[in-house]
């Protein structure tokens, strides 16, 4: 089986924050989605989520403050799943709260480089 990896995009964005029982409902539907995976035996590493605030290496070395994307851009978390290939793997990521959340999933496959 492959690897790859899901890189959450946007998602739960309205002009209010979720109430702390709203917030408390997203991150239970994402544990039991995470738990699910396990157990199915697809999640290799549910991940976590990622703070917005960061910092960007140039290659000239400079470092900037961000990444500033659009908040709809902007990564907000991983997971690590395995697949048969790229389609079984997409499949898998339509169940993903993030897209019950109008965010987008991006799935991409790990290269097998068989370093020692």
């Amino acid at each position: 089986m492959a690897k790859f990896l899901f890189v959450y995009r946007g998602g739960h964005e309205s002009p209010e924050p979720p109430s702390p029982e709203q917030m408390q409902q997203i991150m239970q539907t994402w544990m039991d989605w995470i738990q699910g995976g396990t157990e199915a035996g697809w999640m290799v590493d549910g991940g976590t989520g990622l703070k917005a605030e960061g910092q960007v290496v140039q290659p000239d070395l400079v470092v900037t403050d961000g990444p500033f994307a659009e908040a709809k851009e902007l990564v907000g978390g991983f997971s690590i799943v395995q697949a048969d290939d790229l389609a079984a793997a997409t499949k898998l990521a339509k169940t993903s709260p993030m897209i019950a959340g109008g965010g987008s999933v991006e799935v991409r496959e790990f290269m097998n480089y068989d370093i020692p």
